[in-house]
């Protein structure tokens, strides 16, 4: 039987975001990426590159030609919509979010609501009380809207907040925000993560980090 890890308790608000953080969406998000970039005739490898903890909205211009873009932001959510078996929870999160107070924690993603949601349905996970999506804010990350959003919703102060991510631009956000982050070598090597207080290769060591920020 998996030990569940002792409840936060008062301890620090915690802000994650989904994909490679609670959600394993590697494979759906490749096989997404690399079948729109075959049809419309884009790099799919540099797409891959730059695309994690970023909006479709600003990816899809950076690599399609204008007049594509609707077609392809429309092909995109039909190939995620039908990847649903493609998801899984990323190793520690099913016992992580069990453990904490249902109001001491949110999600923050570059996903639409919708779909996000969908997504931690089907890797088995709670939907939070405050999730915090793309379409929510007026800039993504590696603006702090986001994260700041969450923290309101929560009633925490940033200085209360910890932050957990998998991409360059989601700790940019988090420390634009002034909130402590911890970020996870998921879908980036820990040298691209470098801007995090804390790097991580497991989401079950989280308390090690939590440990830090309070020496």
């Amino acid at each position: 039987m998996t030990a569940r890890p002792a409840p936060v308790g008062t301890g620090p608000y915690l802000l994650f975001d989904i994909d490679g953080t609670l959600v394993d969406s590697s494979r759906l998000i490749t096989d997404v990426w690399r079948q729109v970039a075959a049809e419309f005739g884009a790099d799919a490898d540099a797409i891959l590159a730059v695309c994690h903890g970023r909006r479709d909205a600003e990816v899809v211009p950076m690599f399609f030609a204008a007049a594509d873009v609707p077609a392809v932001m429309a092909r995109i959510q039909v190939l995620e919509a039908a990847g649903g078996d493609l998801l899984s929870p990323v190793p520690g999160a099913t016992e992580l979010l069990a453990a904490l107070p249902a109001d001491r924690w949110a999600a923050v993603t570059s996903g639409p609501s919708r779909l996000m949601t969908g997504r931690l349905r089907s890797a088995g996970l709670p939907v939070p009380a405050v999730l915090v999506a793309a379409d929510h804010v007026a800039e993504g990350k590696p603006d702090p809207e986001g994260y700041l959003a969450a923290a309101r919703a929560l009633g925490a102060d940033p200085a209360d907040c910890v932050v957990i991510e998998d991409a360059p631009a989601g700790v940019a956000a988090g420390r634009r925000a002034g909130m402590f982050v911890v970020a996870l070598t998921t879908t980036h090597r820990a040298p691209a993560l470098g801007e995090a207080h804390h790097v991580l290769d497991r989401l079950a060591d989280l308390p090690t980090a939590l440990a830090a920020r309070t020496t």
